[in-house]
């Protein structure tokens, strides 16, 4: 599982920064990077890619949820105690 930590927390540093540039110099890296291609313009390749940081945003928030569960029962566990 770590291995796939590491792939999707790359993924979501990936989109977070292709938005900032978006949001800051309408500069879209990863459709330069699969073309050179024109603000607002996607490919196979870049739709690929726009869609694995979809999906590792999705998987990041069920890590999130899933380790906030584990330690609100951890704290009510020494709490019984």
């Amino acid at each position: 599982m770590k291995k796939l930590d590491i792939l999707a927390g790359a993924l979501v540093l990936v989109g977070g920064l292709n938005w900032g540039l978006v949001g800051v110099a309408k500069f879209d890296l990863v459709a330069w990077i699969f073309g050179g291609m024109d603000f607002g313009e996607t490919n196979a390749a870049s739709r690929a890619v726009y869609g694995l940081v979809g999906l590792a945003a999705v998987y990041g928030i069920g890590s999130l949820l899933a380790s906030r569960r584990s330690s609100v029962g951890r704290a009510a566990t020494a709490g019984a105690h």
